[in-house]
């Protein structure tokens, strides 16, 4: 399982997040997307810890907690949604009438 950690400051680092979830327990694995484009953090990570009575802690405390001049949002993760494929990809389409139109 892993815990959804929102609300993040643009300035931490994976070790900031490993150390505040260690204190509820072991960590597994932290990770931080960032933008693609930027290379900047996105304001939100995941956290996966050794066992679930740690992740139930670490939820209870940091959930709504200040820190680093944010309130967190912490919650276990949901699984990812498949996404379903798109036609074209770039956002137009054949219309019935034989032309190219836009889709929106």
């Amino acid at each position: 399982m892993s815990i959804y950690v929102g609300n993040l400051s643009y300035n931490v680092t994976q070790e900031d997040l490993s150390k505040v979830f260690s204190e509820y327990g072991a960590v597994k694995r932290v990770q931080l997307p960032t933008d693609w484009e930027t290379g900047r953090v996105r304001g939100f990570g995941f956290v996966e810890m050794e066992s679930e009575a740690s992740e139930d802690a670490a939820i209870q405390a940091l959930d709504g907690a200040e820190w680093m001049g944010r309130v967190m949002k912490v919650n276990k993760a949901r699984p990812r949604e498949e996404r379903g494929s798109r036609s074209g990809g770039n956002g137009w389409g054949k219309s019935n009438s034989g032309g190219y139109s836009r889709r929106y």
